[in-house]
């Protein structure tokens, strides 16, 4: 657009004269980004029907009003990061592969006062990036810039990322915050994030002199923090002293009167940090010296995660492996092993170093223990909430066949039947399994004749594949189409006169169609039971089945049964859930099936079975 054309239009519309400048910069070749259609170019005026014709991403030729863009678009300068990856996609490639502050910096250089927020960032980045591969970028590319001196990173998700004028360590930056803060518990994890930057360079000595005196006060004397984090903070306040050569007797609490009360000592390791657990079990130890061995197993009992192996490895550190095997042999006997303790049982039993230890354990009691484990932890949640033990006992194939391994049948049957009355586990799953035991016990089979056999599973079976596909459409609907749908029919609104405008009705009914969607996708999904089929066998057709069959021709047709969103009917791919498929179910070799499409009756035999992965595999 020339000055002329720019002087029509503010003519026409006089409330545009402050946005002269913006007008002007909407020549052609232009970059720009609009609210709702997002990143385009200009191309060419239309002076005639005085409108900008735009080439977006999803919207080429689209013509606007320029008068309209002033408030819903943003011509882009030469230097933004989206036009340098439209005019050289290859350097900006390298800066996210190779230079990932340096992208971060000059973005920054794009904002008045050099300064932006979180979000502003993110939006940006999920169109250079794409808007799932940025996430993960962006999180590693945060803990790099909180080490980069050129950027001030805000403590909160809501401040401002700052480029510096002057170039600032990582030291000076957490003593200024530290100085600047008065509550306590940020003066903890401030002078944690200190001494993990290195509190014992020579150059910050004098300042963390006065922050070792500020930190012991706000320790001794602040009702803010929790037990947990008074002990933290005055391991801290100890390294600092040592760093600094000043005599740590003098300092209270010490770290003894922190585990002086036994009561709530579960509570106290359980809000530490990992690194600090083990360090946490010295100082009980030196703190009871009576009673730290039967402290230590009673945390043990409790524990989960790594903490357990921290137990663990700190009882056989202090010669205690003969009192640990006991223990949990005893445990067991009683029925008082927790599910996070089995689960380092199972995922440890052919360990090096701790085999010898648990080997003894590894039979069929330790399998009813599991169950009832399980069982216990479905009935104490209600949430839908995934169990680690059951997800260990399904996913680790071998575990079931070595627990079993001195079986007999009678001992495997009822190990069977407490599994089909397991509360934590699907239906799917619990098939699965027992597949594990028929393989071992054939005999287990009968327990899934009569009602079992015909026992229907609930929700829908479906392949990861297809589920993730679902997921990802069900995402880009929610975060993206609906988001859009909305801003255009905000847009349409502003246009007036709704019963005749037909961009706005053309958008409601987009947004209905979408709405429905979204809410079939979310019913669903809730239904769905992701299966690999590798459970399916080749003796009965199945979901997973690979089933040849022979018309009344004499003619072979080939059919893949997989799960409820798998069809693919150009290459006689077909749901489980299909006429076809669910007359196929169960049948064997040789079996006749009548299957009945559109009140037609056609008469097939089956003639081969085999097992999808196995032709996926080869």
């Amino acid at each position: 657009m020339n000055e002329a054309i720019v002087q029509e239009i503010i003519a026409r519309k006089p409330e545009l004269k402050a946005a002269k400048a913006k007008l002007e910069s909407m020549q052609p070749g232009n970059f720009c980004i609009h609210q709702s259609w997002g990143f385009g170019q200009i191309k060419d005026f239309d002076e005639a029907d005085t409108k900008l014709i735009i080439d977006f991403e999803d919207k080429p030729g689209h013509r606007m009003d320029p008068g309209f863009c002033v408030a819903t678009m943003q011509v882009l300068p030469p230097e933004h990061l989206l036009v340098r990856k439209e005019l050289d996609p290859a350097e900006v490639a390298n800066l996210i592969a190779n230079e990932p502050t340096d992208l971060i910096v000059n973005l920054l250089k794009q904002y008045p006062g050099n300064a932006t927020s979180n979000a502003e960032i993110e939006s940006v980045l999920a169109r250079v990036i794409g808007p799932i591969k940025f996430k993960k970028w962006w999180t590693a590319t945060k803990k790099l810039l909180a080490k980069d001196p050129r950027v001030a990173v805000p403590p909160r998700k809501t401040g401002l990322y700052v480029l510096r004028e002057e170039p600032v360590s990582l030291e000076d930056e957490i003593i200024e915050e530290y100085n600047s803060t008065q509550s306590a518990k940020r003066r903890v994890a401030l002078a944690e994030k200190l001494l993990d930057a290195g509190a014992d360079k020579e150059e910050i000595k004098e300042p963390l002199a006065s922050i070792l005196h500020t930190l012991a006060t706000a320790i001794k004397e602040s009702n803010q923090l929790s037990d947990a984090e008074k002990l933290k903070g005055a391991w801290i306040r100890n390294d600092f002293a040592k760093i600094l050569e000043v005599d740590i007797s003098q300092f209270e609490p010490t770290l003894s009167d922190l585990v002086s009360e036994i009561t709530g000592l579960d509570a106290l390791i359980e809000e530490m940090p990992t690194n600090m657990q083990t360090r946490t079990l010295a100082l009980i130890k030196e703190s009871h010296p009576a009673q730290w061995v039967e402290l230590t197993f009673n945390l043990l009992k409790a524990s989960s995660g790594k903490f357990t192996t921290d137990c663990v490895n700190f009882l056989l550190e202090n010669d205690l492996a003969s009192e640990l095997k006991e223990t949990l042999n005893r445990w067991q006997t009683e029925q008082n092993l927790k599910e996070p303790v089995l689960l380092w049982i199972v995922k440890n039993r052919a360990s090096k170093k701790f085999g010898e230890l648990i080997q003894d354990m590894i039979q069929p009691r330790l399998l009813n223990s599991i169950f009832f484990a399980i069982d216990y932890e479905a009935l104490q949640s209600a949430s839908s909430r995934r169990i680690p033990l059951a997800d260990a006992l399904s996913d680790d194939k071998e575990l079931i066949p070595d627990l079993l391994a001195e079986a007999d049948a009678e001992t495997a049957r009822d190990l069977a039947n407490n599994l089909l009355l397991n509360q934590g586990f699907e239906e799917l799953t619990k098939k699965s399994l027992l597949a594990r035991f028929i393989k071992l016990f054939p005999g287990v089979q009968s327990l899934l004749d009569g009602e079992q056999k015909e026992k229907k599973v609930e929700g829908l079976i479906v392949s990861r594949e297809s589920y993730e596909k679902a997921v990802a459409e069900y995402e880009e609907i929610k975060t993206k189409k609906v988001p859009e749908n909305s801003r255009a029919i905000a847009e349409a609104r502003e246009h007036g006169d709704l019963k005749e405008n037909s961009e706005y009705k053309m958008a409601k009914q987009d947004q209905a169609v979408l709405l429905g969607r979204k809410e079939m996708l979310e019913r669903d999904l809730q239904r769905a039971q992701i299966t690999d089929f590798e459970e399916v066998g080749s003796e009965v057709v199945g979901i997973g089945s690979v089933v040849t069959l022979t018309d009344s021709t004499g003619k072979d047709i080939t059919y893949t049964i997989l799960g409820a969103w798998d069809s693919d009917p150009d290459n006689q791919v077909i749901s489980y859930q299909t006429p076809m498929g669910a007359s196929l179910l169960s049948k064997a070799v040789g079996d006749e099936v009548t299957i009945t499409i559109a009140d037609e009756d056609s008469q097939y035999k089956v003639k081969g079975i085999q097992r999808y992965v196995d032709l996926v595999k080869a």
